[in-house]
């Protein structure tokens, strides 16, 4: 069965940077668009940051470019997101998705196959 569980959340300050990791199971990255996504309580999810399966294309949210870098390691099955010099608007719970034989377009989509359960980011002082 497909499992994606996130890890690397939690309480950092502004300016700080985090890396909020996806491990997959179940799934071979390869074969899988992958990506992070957040949810803001009141606003709408966004699609914060994706990768394409082969060529390794990104997608980022005009919030995050220059800041936020994801990254996928396949020997390991699993996704990365670094998340560099976080401001609190960047808190949120944080969700890895998995979209077979998609492309990095998959920020853009409703309709993916695949969600872990989340990793809340909190930046605050």
């Amino acid at each position: 069965q497909v499992q994606l569980v996130e890890s690397g959340g939690g309480l950092v300050q502004p300016g700080g940077s985090l890396r909020l990791s996806c491990a997959a199971s179940g799934v071979t990255v390869d074969y899988y668009a992958m990506g992070w996504f957040r949810h803001i309580p009141g606003k709408e999810r966004e699609g914060v940051s994706c990768i394409s399966i082969s060529d390794g294309t990104t997608y980022y949210a005009d919030s995050v470019k220059g800041r936020f870098t994801i990254s996928r390691d396949s020997a390991k099955n699993t996704v990365f997101l670094q998340m560099n010099s976080l401001k609190p608007e960047d808190t949120a719970v944080y969700y890895c998705a998995a979209d077979l034989w998609s492309t990095a377009t998959m920020c853009q989509q409703r309709g993916i196959d695949f969600w872990g359960k989340g990793t809340l980011v909190n930046v605050s002082s």
